[in-house]
């Protein structure tokens, strides 16, 4: 007998299935579904089309479905040439050719009898009727959920061959704790300070940032560091994210842009973890710039009411952010630009020395930063001949930089919708007004009488405003309805940074002014001045509790900068007070509603001229005003200043 070989025993096959074979399996399954029926690819058409098709006797079978309202029409194979073209020329192989929609007021048994007894009976197209089966609907309920199992299983295979290497770091699932800030290269970044119109201060601050980031040397060979941070603060759309941007564009250093919303996430130490994950990211990127957008998400102050609004997985995020940019050396190239509206809730211990080592203020625009952004964004718009920017800048006071681009946006479209070749400074006035008031609501029904109500309310905020030399100075006075209000009086207020007791006291009479008027007018209160007397009663409150206006409750402020009296659960001040405040109100808006009731009946000829040219005309500007009531005050006042000339001394030097 021969002698068996000892053969060594064979290894089982492994076969390694990856989580990849899912989605590719998904994939393929989901093409199976789509491009199914073949390769045919009917066009579509519109009823009355089908039916020209049906009486030239070109169709063949029509299969109509009664519960999606949906036709199939297959035309006859000698008939396919004529419509070859809208086929791209190319004659289909397979039907349908055509598919059609109807309503459901469509009969289709009658509709096609009717059809059919026009046509010879060889020449008869055969329909059906049917009701179409949701094949797709079982097979989502089946085998998507199977597939979705089957991923889940993998995936968690996955997640415990790869947590082990660290505390939710880049190899967990899904590469989850990895940063989600974008990173622009240096080359990529074509914004620079000549982009950034205005915000002459900012700009000031940030070029020492700049030069921070391209001669390091300079400042470190004195023994000085770098600054590791600066905090953008301002309003809403006044340009903070476009400062950072033009900070990394001079500096021609690599930016990173992430939100602080981004490393909030429902799993516990993903913040954390993507923190980290950006500054081993930015490290590697030094010189370089990282922003973080609305810091405030992240960087809420830590510690208040404990129990009612605390949240430990941002703490914990905000925690690890402190930490890495005390772990910074002190000279690793890497500086942190943040943005906030909202300073005062941000943690101090974020704020302090070492970490934003300085705060750069971006306000609201003047009038001469009006001017150049409004330069900025009319570049690239058709405008009319001789069109006056300081114009518009003057009319929008308190207008950030993004309110300034959608006004211009918003002119370029009302000079589109009155077919106008050109964009002139009436549709940058319709604009503000659009924006700041509403839509014009021009189908709104008004009765004569609610019509002349509205028309002595505003003429009484224009005859106490124009006779109070204090008070905002007056623009234009409408009754036509934008958004919630039924009239409208347009001011254009000073840029002036400090008010007085004496401004603050005109302008109550001005907002109280129109529900004098109405009182004069009809002998009772109307509910139209209810946003008029919120504001007031708003003031009248500031004046007292804010700014120490009142003689009674003293030069005390019960204001609180950093933003946390809306959790305080008592009040800073006794009962006793309290009452007092309450009293002090009252008497300064009684003195603002005696104040204005005076005016309107000292003029009340002028108050009835002014209502009646309203209800004529629906708008007056500043110029009918003038003709009725004379010219202001302080107009009379400026025109009365003598410029006084200044001779320099002759010891003294002038450049």
């Amino acid at each position: 007998m021969a002698e068996k070989k000892n053969t060594p025993p064979r290894k089982p096959v492994r076969i390694n299935f990856s989580i990849s074979w899912i989605y590719i399996i998904l994939l393929v399954f989901m093409g199976w579904m789509l491009f199914d029926q073949g390769s045919a690819n009917p066009q579509k058409e519109e009823w009355p089309d089908v039916e020209k098709q049906w009486l030239a006797g070109d169709i063949k079978e029509i299969v109509f479905m009664k519960n999606t309202y949906d036709g199939k029409v297959t035309i006859r194979p000698d008939r396919l040439d004529k419509y070859s073209d809208k086929f791209g020329g190319v004659i289909p192989k397979k039907s349908p050719h055509f598919v059609f929609s109807v309503t459901p007021s469509f009969d289709p048994e009658d509709t096609f009898k009717e059809l059919n007894a026009t046509l010879p009976e060889g020449e008869h197209v055969v329909y059906k009727i049917e009701s179409e089966k949701d094949f797709w609907g079982v097979l989502e309920w089946l085998i998507f959920p199977l597939l979705l199992i089957l991923m889940w299983v993998f995936m968690f295979r996955g997640m415990n061959r790869n947590m082990g290497g660290g505390n939710g770091g880049p190899g967990g699932i899904f590469n989850v704790g990895k940063s989600t800030g974008k990173l622009a290269e240096k080359d990529s970044i074509k914004v620079t300070f000549k982009d950034v119109a205005g915000l002459y201060g900012a700009k000031d601050e940030v070029m020492e940032i700049v030069d921070f980031l391209k001669n390091p040397k300079k400042y470190t060979a004195l023994g000085g560091k770098i600054p590791k941070g600066a905090l953008l603060v301002g309003p809403p759309g006044t340009g903070k994210t476009l400062l950072a941007k033009a900070v990394a564009g001079e500096a021609n250093v690599p930016f990173f842009s992430i939100s602080g919303s981004d490393f909030v996430e429902m799993f516990v130490g993903v913040g954390a973890s993507r923190v980290r994950d950006l500054f081993r990211q930015a490290k590697e990127k030094a010189p370089c710039i990282v922003f973080i957008d609305e810091i405030d998400a992240v960087g809420r102050a830590r510690g208040k009411n404990v129990g009612y609004s605390s949240n430990d997985e941002r703490e914990n995020t905000l925690n690890q952010l402190l930490t890495e940019m005390d772990g910074f050396g002190s000279n690793s190239g890497v500086i942190i630009l943040a943005a906030t509206n909202r300073a005062d809730i941000l943690d101090k211990a974020l704020m302090r020395a070492g970490r934003f080592d300085r705060q750069i203020h971006v306000d609201l625009p003047d009038l001469k930063e009006r001017e150049e952004i409004f330069g900025v964004h009319l570049r690239n718009l058709k405008l009319a001949e001789n069109f006056d920017v300081d114009f518009v800048a003057k009319h929008t006071p308190g207008f950030s930089g993004a309110d300034i681009a959608n006004v211009c946006n918003e002119a370029a479209l009302t000079a589109a919708r009155k077919n106008k070749e050109f964009i002139d400074k009436q549709d940058f006035l319709d604009a503000v007004d659009r924006i700041v008031g509403g839509l014009e609501r021009k189908s709104m029904i008004m009765t004569l009488e609610e019509k002349r109500s509205t028309a002595y309310h505003e003429a009484g905020h224009a005859t106490v405003s124009w006779l109070l030399p204090k008070a905002k100075p007056l623009f234009k006075v409408t009754i036509v309805p934008r958004g919630q209000s039924l009239g409208a009086a347009w001011y254009l207020p000073e840029e002036r940074h400090v008010d007085t007791k004496e401004h603050m006291i005109d302008e109550m009479c001005s907002l109280i002014g129109g529900r004098v008027a109405d009182e004069i007018h009809t002998g009772q209160p109307c509910t139209g001045a209810l946003s008029d007397l919120e504001r007031l009663t708003k003031m009248a409150y500031a004046m007292v509790t804010y700014y120490g206006m009142s003689e009674k409750v003293g030069t005390i402020s019960y204001y609180d900068s950093t933003g946390q009296s809306d959790m305080a659960f008592t009040k800073p001040y006794s009962e006793k007070t309290a009452q007092q405040i309450d009293l002090e109100t009252k008497r300064l808006i009684d003195e603002a509603y005696r104040m204005a009731e005076e005016l309107l009946k000292s003029h009340a000829d002028q108050l009835r001229e002014l209502a009646d040219l309203l209800l004529e005309k629906e708008v007056i500007f500043t110029e009918d005003v003038e003709r009725i009531l004379g010219k202001r005050k302080k107009d009379m006042a400026k025109e009365s200043e003598q410029p006084v000339e200044v001779i320099a001394p002759e010891s003294a030097s002038i450049e």
